[in-house]
């Protein structure tokens, strides 16, 4: 047996790493943090969506109650029925309509499809999580 250990593996080179291995390492660090925050965000998108969407139903029921207790649709069908004398008397009977128009229902049945278009197209269109997904979903089938 050898008693100099430090004469034995003083010719011994350490192991150098592949070249560009930090610049791949920095950059799968990235794509990892790139991936995490655009799952947050359609994870974001799909539950704004979904109130939407559960919304929906509630918003038109409010509204179409409201439309049917302001008497507007009897209004609207009588002045299509009668069309001579609605055109003769119409800057009276659109102030009629616009008084006893459901404001409230209106204003949030709009919003809310508004929120789910606007939440849609951004989905899909800006950031093309989903068709991204549903085409790699598609490869690997």
């Amino acid at each position: 047996m050898r008693k100099d250990y430090e004469k034995l593996f003083t010719h011994l080179e350490p192991p150098e790493p592949p070249t560009g291995l930090f610049n791949r390492i920095l950059l799968a660090i990235k794509r990892e943090q790139e991936l995490r925050s655009s799952k947050r965000l359609a994870f974001g998108f799909l539950a704004l969506l979904a109130i939407s969407f559960i919304a929906t139903p509630f918003s038109w029921t409010l509204f179409s109650g409201q439309m049917a207790e302001s008497g507007v649709l009897q209004f609207m069908s009588v002045a299509m029925s009668d069309l001579g004398t609605f055109l003769s008397i119409w800057p009276d009977s659109v102030m009629a309509v616009a008084e006893s128009l459901p404001v409230t229902g209106i204003v949030l049945f709009t919003v809310n499809m508004i929120l789910a278009v606007f939440t849609l197209r951004l989905f899909l269109y800006k950031k093309r999580l989903l068709v991204g997904y549903l085409f790699h979903a598609g490869q690997l089938a």
